[in-house]
């Protein structure tokens, strides 16, 4: 028998209840979930020996079987796939549990979303999350026209394509309805080049209507400084938030582009950071208050593991933190703050704002947030209404309508 704290492992898992304590503790989980973890481990190994099975035995579908068996069992937590997977993980790294089963292409969808996805990555270079969001127009599109998962593609028509945006329009936003005739058009130019329309359908999206804001909502540079002082800079989850908005603030950098930043981006001697976004990279220079407060949730507060993000999450297991966990950061610095909730993306307006404001030009603020067209960069010209004011010239004197 193997005994670990409080927990004690009778049956073929107990030979791995050390290893199992250990690994948990490395990878940063609390005194209460590693024995959490243990029991859950000393309950499946006592149902394997009742069942006079070996832990090379436990495939995905005994392990399914357990967790069945658990919740007839009355267990109120530790019953779904996801309570298990540590100890699964584990004893497949190990070796003696069957690796998981291989996610297979299911039908004829899948196959073709599949190559649709490959052929953006690969053909036309395009950034993974762009890809994403591609995959859901033309998942959302494929269900719609063909809901028995019969694909029929040689029959869609100008009608079929005009149908669906039609009944997207429905419950999308102006902008989320721009991103998915970009999506439904990328697909239908690969449906009519992979030869599965007889024509290309691309030109029959209609084009979404949108009226953009005059000025895009931008916090100002005192409130992104009540931002960044509503970061608790004592906790380990302060120090991480206060380092993101300096990055978001200070760079202009994307949501995305936070989150993809590794640790060996950062080029502490050159002072410089790998910027990875939008299917390419560049490097930007290190301002000392972004390297200060990258120092300092790195040194101090960031939690020790073998992920090689920058930023991750403050609880165990310690894994990247993504676009989505970067822009919640932003939102709950504006709860702290009494500032109007704003993106993400709005402090990369505010950081183009301040640059203009310092007298940096359209060019020079096109490098820093990496525009390839300077007409781009424009658009964040609108973000400073006070400039634009000297800009205005006067209205002549006595001069009629």
């Amino acid at each position: 028998m193997g005994r670990t704290g409080r927990a004690s492992i009778a049956g073929p898992l107990a030979v791995f209840a050390d290893g199992f304590r250990a690994e948990l503790e490395r990878l940063g989980y609390s005194p209460f979930t590693v024995e959490d973890q243990l029991r859950l481990m000393g309950h499946l190994s006592r149902w394997l020996e009742r069942g006079r099975l070996g832990v090379g035995e436990l495939t995905a579908v005994r392990a399914q079987e357990f967790l069945a068996y658990r919740r007839a069992c009355g267990h109120s937590h530790r019953y779904s796939p996801r309570g298990l997977a540590p100890v699964l993980v584990f004893l497949r790294g190990l070796g003696v549990a069957p690796p998981a089963p291989p996610v297979t292409v299911a039908n004829a969808t899948d196959r073709l979303l599949a190559a649709f996805e490959e052929h953006l990555l690969i053909a036309r270079g395009l950034a993974e999350v762009t890809v994403a969001g591609y995959r859901r127009v033309a998942t959302s599109f494929l269900a719609s026209r063909f809901p028995d998962g019969e694909l029929r593609l040689e029959q869609l028509r100008a009608a079929d394509v005009s149908a669906f945006m039609l009944g997207q329009s429905a419950f999308r936003s102006p902008g989320s309805l721009s991103t998915t005739v970009t999506g439904l058009r990328a697909l239908l130019r690969f449906l009519f080049v992979r030869g599965h329309t007889p024509l290309s359908l691309a030109t029959a999206v209609p084009t979404a209507a949108q009226r953009r804001p005059d000025v895009t909502p931008t916090p100002s540079a005192e409130e992104v400084g009540r931002m960044l002082a509503s970061c608790d800079r004592r906790t380990a989850i302060g120090r991480r938030d206060f380092a993101i908005l300096t990055v978001l603030a200070r760079l202009g950098l994307r949501a995305g582009e936070v989150a993809a930043l590794r640790l060996q981006d950062i080029d502490w001697r050159a002072g410089e950071l790998i910027v990875h976004g939008k299917g390419s990279h560049g490097r930007l220079p290190l301002p000392v208050d972004v390297g200060r407060a990258l120092a300092d949730y790195l040194q101090h507060r960031r939690p020790m593991g073998e992920c090689r993000q920058v930023f991750v999450h403050a609880r165990a297991p310690y894994g990247p933190l993504g676009r989505w966990g970067v822009s919640h950061v932003v939102r709950r610095a504006c709860e702290r703050a009494g500032v109007s909730k704003v993106r993400a993306h709005c402090l990369r307006h505010s950081a183009a704002t301040q640059m203009h404001r310092a007298g940096a030009g359209l060019v020079e603020i096109g490098r820093v947030l990496r525009h390839r067209h300077v007409a781009t960069t424009a658009i964040y010209a609108k973000t400073d209404p006070d400039a634009l004011r000297e800009l205005a010239r006067p209205w002549p004197a006595g001069g009629g309508a």
